[in-house]
């Protein structure tokens, strides 16, 4: 026996309402047309995109954690005494 949801694989995602500024959707609309894809397909490549970009940085920032911190006006110093400013 198939399953619904192969059937149906609209079955399986969620509905929201999202309000776009209407250039921005106008655009949205356009880049759907020009590419074939349907807005849905888009928002969800972009939401993606952002959230391995915030794992990639919260990655960064793990692996930075032990490093010393520093004040940003002895930053500051040290490139003017280095004479980078």
């Amino acid at each position: 026996m198939t399953s619904y949801r192969y059937l149906h694989p609209m079955a399986t995602q969620k509905r929201a309402t999202v309000y776009f500024d209407p250039t921005l959707h106008r655009a949205l609309r356009i880049k759907a047309a020009s590419t074939e894809r349907s807005l849905s397909d888009l928002v969800n490549a972009a939401i993606r995109a952002s959230l391995a970009e915030d794992a990639e940085d919260l990655a960064a920032f793990a692996a930075r954690a032990k490093e010393p911190s520093l004040a940003f006006e002895d930053v500051l110093k040290d490139l003017k005494r280095r004479g980078k400013l």
